[in-house]
């Protein structure tokens, strides 16, 4: 498993980043994203103290990468905030979408497949035209076992299949009992109807190929 959107105390979760990573390492992943939510009030802070959570990378057979989920930032706004949060270091870049179940900013899904943006988190009913922006800046939708943000899944996928553009499956796991297995994650991809080609792209050659570009 493959996971590049979580949560830890250090924004809504409830596990700190040393359980969250093992209990990843339990499930059997191979890779997880602390990707905690950010606004301009809060990165510092975020990344300086998740920088040390690679520490456990010595301890266990994962990679941990360093990351952040832009949350509920005015379109506006969204690229300096993404500068900053390179400039910091962070490795992999989430953007809380427009999910049907928010009250996301209008605009932030254009915007973020428009920017240096990894995976568009959860993007409800993203238009074609914005999938197809996805597709030519390389930024993934993002398909999610997340109760109410998933009801847009079929959608999603479906404007994937359509458009070219990237797809992944990522958890937004917030508690020890959102995480999950390969097999879970296969299944949510097949259920938001993709097929089983498509499915394995979603949950392992995908993120990898994100994990990839970051070296």
């Amino acid at each position: 498993m493959i996971d590049l959107h979580t949560h830890s105390t250090f924004s809504d979760g409830e596990l700190i980043p040393s359980e969250l990573v093992r209990r990843a390492v339990v499930h059997g992943y191979k890779a997880v994203a602390i990707t905690d939510h950010v606004d301009f009030t809060n990165i510092e802070h975020i990344l300086s103290c998740m920088r040390n959570a690679k520490s456990l990378e010595d301890d266990y057979d994962i990679r941990i990468l360093t990351g952040v989920e832009l949350t509920h930032i005015p379109p506006g706004k969204m690229q300096s905030l993404i500068e900053k949060a390179r400039h910091l270091g962070a490795e992999i870049i989430v953007v809380h979408g427009e999910t049907t179940v928010e009250p996301v900013p209008e605009g932030t899904n254009h915007t973020a497949v428009s920017l240096d943006v990894d995976i568009l988190a959860h993007p409800g009913l993203i238009s074609v035209e914005d999938a197809e922006l996805a597709r030519e800046n390389g930024v993934c939708l993002e398909i999610t076992s997340r109760n109410g943000h998933n009801r847009t899944n079929g959608h999603v996928a479906r404007m994937g299949r359509e458009t070219g553009a990237g797809l992944t499956v990522n958890t937004d796991a917030h508690a020890p009992w959102d995480l999950i297995t390969d097999d879970v994650a296969f299944k949510i991809a097949l259920g938001a109807g993709l097929d089983e080609k498509g499915a394995r792209k979603a949950t392992v050659s995908q993120p990898l190929n994100i994990i990839n570009s970051i070296l």
